[in-house]
């Protein structure tokens, strides 16, 4: 008889730890169980333990939800591959990017225990430490690089989230051969059920905002909001100065546009601190919402914001562009034209793409959207088909013949086990 396909999946964060990357992971956890797959999870905790997402199996190793320094990433990625090299033989290892590096993780335990590799990049290290101000002297980073490049050249397959990371790669020495690129979903709630508007706007009565920002009922008194709205986290790949500086001068000669950013990450300190510092009436801040309001809150937004460096080009896709698309919201992309992001956005003409530090720009588009109900639907239609093609569904359907395609070919070979 022929056994269950198994499969381990390494990634440091898994809800109900937060984490874009934990979302999607838990999702393709859940389909290959579906599927018939035997799963592990290994991933990081409040504390050590094994547990179970339903038929999934989930092992913990204890570690910080944010690790504050370089060293914390290190320690974690250590633990993993100890804990990963001690777990049961499987057919395929699958390493993430978070923390860092770990596809050699993922490639040794692969090695040990003569399993296929797949390293799944969500965000290409060490390429993107300049790009989040991370300053590693030359020789270093050229010695990850060479370590990174040599390792994804030895997986069986590395799956990249866009055409950019592909194209990156390629251009970087990885043989194109070893790439497949499968785009990331939106949040399944997002897909679920209908928004009721009213009860968005009674509940975000009861959500608790950051010290300072205006209460609803204060912003109700001002008559209705045009709302341009920042959902996700705010990172160092996501600069907000553009955004701050359309903010100010929309401030006063549009008071009925407001700008809410909801999420959590460094940028929100700043944003705070630059609301404060010039009197911003425009801005509001709302800490990290539970799924079961993800929908009203994603809907609520007239326009989505998304921005990303320009030195970020090919090293990640922001997953806010799906979760825009999801709810069929127009969306402004404040980045660079040669990214999976801005490609998008453009193939489908669901919004429009303005370059970092443009801020007339971005006040126009925000201004065009505001007050031409043509040009907002005309991005709302593109949006709108965007997201009938980005579908959770879809993706992981890819993803899972690549992986049947791969573990057929293992158990064939007798000479390597499943678990």
């Amino acid at each position: 008889m022929r056994k269950r396909p198994s499969i381990i999946l390494m990634n440091r964060v898994y809800p109900p730890v937060r984490g874009a990357t934990g979302r999607v992971l838990r999702d393709l956890a859940r389909g290959l169980s579906r599927d018939g797959w035997q799963v592990y999870v290994l991933t990081t905790g409040p504390k050590s333990v094994r547990e179970r997402d339903g038929s999934v199996k989930v092992m913990r190793i204890k570690g910080p939800e944010k690790p504050k320094y370089a060293l914390g990433y290190l320690w974690i990625w250590v633990r993993l591959l100890i804990a990963g090299l001690r777990m049961p033989k499987t057919d395929i290892v699958v390493s993430m990017t978070d923390p860092p590096m770990l596809s050699v993780a993922g490639r040794l335990i692969a090695f040990f225990h003569k399993s296929k590799h797949i390293h799944w990049c969500q965000d290409l290290y060490p390429d993107v430490l300049g790009a989040i101000g991370v300053n590693v002297p030359g020789f270093i980073e050229t010695r990850l690089r060479r370590l990174s490049r040599r390792t994804m050249q030895r997986a069986d397959k590395n799956i990249v989230i866009g055409r950019c990371m592909a194209k990156h790669l390629s251009h970087t020495g990885l043989d194109p051969r070893k790439i497949t690129v499968i785009p990331n979903w939106p949040d399944q709630e997002l897909l679920n059920g209908e928004a009721d508007e009213t009860e968005y706007t009674r509940t975000l009565n009861t959500i608790p905002e950051i010290e300072g920002s205006k209460t609803y009922d204060d912003l109700l008194k001002q008559g209705p909001r045009f709302r341009v709205l920042y959902a996700g986290s705010i990172g160092r790949a996501h600069p907000v100065d553009t955004i701050l500086r359309a903010a100010e001068s929309l401030n006063d000669t549009n008071p009925e546009i407001e700008f809410v950013f909801v999420g959590d990450g460094d940028g929100f300190d700043q944003i705070a601190d630059a609301r404060a510092q010039r009197g911003l009436q425009n801005i509001r801040l709302l800490p990290y919402q539970p799924n079961s309001r993800l929908k009203e809150v994603m809907e609520s937004g007239d326009v989505h914001l998304i921005s990303m460096r320009d030195e970020a080009a090919g090293c990640l896709v922001p997953s806010k562009l799906y979760s825009a698309l999801a709810v069929a919201r127009p969306c402004i992309f404040i980045g660079p034209d040669a990214c999976e992001a801005a490609k998008v956005i453009q193939d489908f003409k669901a919004g429009q793409i303005v370059h970092q530090g443009r801020v007339r720009e971005l006040i126009d588009a925000i201004l065009r959207y505001r007050n031409d109900g043509d040009l907002w639907f005309e991005a709302h239609g593109g949006a709108l088909e965007a997201g009938k093609v980005f579908v959770p569904q879809d993706s992981m359907d890819a993803w899972i013949s690549r992986a049947r395609d791969m573990a057929g070919a293992q158990n064939d070979n007798p000479g390597k086990a499943a678990g």
